[in-house]
């Protein structure tokens, strides 16, 4: 196992940052820059003593804080590839994931999850402390050799569009070039303090979060999610979440979209702005210009960005003095943007290595499967995703996210989705919000149909039974609908529907 620092960025750049300044701040400790170096060496030093000859592959399944980014740095150190794993996958999805990249060690700190999980597979089990978080790792036995692409540092899963997800295989460089794009285009400085909301399990924190911040010798704010105000995969106490940034006197932060919304009717309602908060990101699933509207009407300082995992996550931002509501801004300075005949997004640069088990070679440029233009002044437009665009029986093109992007906008519609393939009128699933009665929803609908085209107006809808979310396999990780299984839960109904005006 090797443990030079080498050209990594990153890393190099953690050791020469003024060593008391602050690096990590959790629940209860805060690390200088000097502490985080030193925990770093003592955790590589650790590995290296169980594993003199190889670098196994290895999982991690910890909440937010210090000891995640330690062990995350350490494995970047050890040249192990690493496997974050999200607290809120399925188990399932746990062991597809550990199975798929080979995974023979697990590092967690909620043991109770993963003991009986695999059972027969643990080979030894020991516990130590990172952080002041106690922690467990466990050896795993009878692991299948899974070939994995050369200089492969973290492998990606998300919950995608299926149940088993494909491994995207990311080097050191892949990453460090979104954060130093990142860096530069938001203007981080040594002074900030960046408030990680999102799971560090999830890329878009991970790299252009706390890497981000990390390369210019800022601070992070590393907390358990209980403590922000989220629950689960879409459990939120948005005042929580926005007493964290007032006692935090966060910078910057990364939303969803419906954090966002989420804040902004908080803030409507009589809460105060954060004034401490420069830039909040806002990205993983598109967002509506009515609500970035809303946003800056407030003093939220949002910026709606744009990215995917085959390229280490962003590869285009708005930001201050450039920024374009209803555009996902510029591509940055790593990667170049190209077109389709059919309008597809090509990103070209920064490509990831490949997929767990791929044998052909990969090319430095990855399709989309998202619909886009640039404007006028070069900023970039999504219009939706190809697969997603369906066609009416009078042949007009609908891409539903936009229309569902609008219908969140309303303080009585939680998530939509939208259908209406080869169909002559569109219907919507509807997850309401608390107390939202058909009535109230049913306005809503109507509103926006008279600011729509006849072809993408909702002439009925459906209320859903649940919440779409990971643990029904109806949301992606990152707040994407997965249309299949929406539609395959609720197609009965929607049927009706149409049987039902037709007959």
């Amino acid at each position: 196992m090797t443990t030079e620092l080498g050209n990594n960025l990153l890393l190099q750049a953690i050791k020469q940052h003024a060593p008391n300044l602050v690096a990590l701040r959790g629940a209860d400790l805060t690390l200088s820059y000097a502490e985080l170096n030193t925990a770093i060496d003592a955790q590589v030093a650790a590995w290296v003593a169980l594993n003199k000859n190889s670098a196994p592959t290895l999982a991690l399944a910890v909440e937010n804080s210090p000891a995640w980014m330690i062990l995350d740095l350490a494995a970047m150190r050890c040249n192990m590839p690493l496997v974050p794993l999200p607290l809120f996958f399925s188990p399932a999805q746990w062991l597809h994931a550990m199975h798929d990249a080979g995974v023979s060690v697990l590092v967690t700190d909620q043991p109770q999850l993963f003991a009986p999980l695999l059972a027969d597979q643990i080979a030894s089990r020991s516990e130590f402390t990172v952080a002041g978080k106690m922690l467990t790792q466990f050896t795993l036995r009878d692991i299948k050799s899974v070939a994995l692409p050369a200089n492969t540092a973290k492998i990606t899963y998300t919950s995608g569009t299926t149940g088993s997800p494909k491994g995207v295989c990311l080097s050191n460089d892949n990453m460090l070039n979104v954060a130093k794009s990142i860096a530069q285009a938001t203007a981080l400085k040594n002074n900030h303090m960046h408030l990680s909301v999102l799971p560090l399990a999830t890329l878009l924190e991970n790299v252009a979060g706390v890497y981000a911040t990390l390369l210019v010798g800022a601070s992070c704010v590393l907390l358990p999610n209980a403590q922000i105000g989220l629950t689960g995969a879409s459990g939120l106490n948005i005042r929580q979440l926005l007493n964290t940034l007032h006692t935090t006197q966060a910078n910057t932060a990364i939303f969803t979209p419906e954090l966002l919304h989420a804040l902004v009717l908080c803030l409507e309602a009589g809460e105060s702005v954060p004034q401490a908060l420069r830039f909040l990101a806002v990205g993983g699933a598109s967002v509506s210009p009515v609500l970035l509207q809303r946003a800056q009407q407030l003093g939220l300082p949002v910026f709606e960005g744009y990215g995917l995992s085959e390229c280490a996550s962003v590869v285009a931002l708005n930001f201050a003095g450039h920024n374009q509501p209803g555009t996902v801004g510029k591509p940055l300075p790593h990667i170049e943007v190209g077109f389709t005949a059919e309008n597809e997004i090509v990103i070209h640069g920064n490509a990831y290595l490949g997929y767990v088990g791929q044998t052909q070679m990969q090319e430095n440029c990855v399709y989309t499967g998202d619909i886009g233009h640039f404007d006028k002044n070069g900023y970039l437009v999504i219009s939706g995703r190809k697969k997603n665009i369906f066609i009416t029986s009078f042949g007009r093109n609908v891409s539903p996210e936009w229309v569902e992007r609008e219908l969140k906008i309303s303080s009585f519609i939680a998530q939509a989705a939208l259908f209406g393939e080869a169909k002559p009128w569109n219907v919507a699933v509807i997850v309401p919000r608390a107390n939202a009665s058909d009535t109230l929803i049913e306005a809503a609908v109507q509103s926006l149909n008279t600011k729509l085209p006849d072809y993408a107006r909702i002439a009925r809808w459906v209320r859903a039974d649940t919440p779409f979310n990971t643990q029904n396999q109806q949301l992606t990780a990152n707040g994407r609908n997965r249309r299949d299984v929406i539609w395959q839960h609720y197609q009965h109904k929607i049927n009706a529907l149409y049987e039902e005006k037709s007959a």
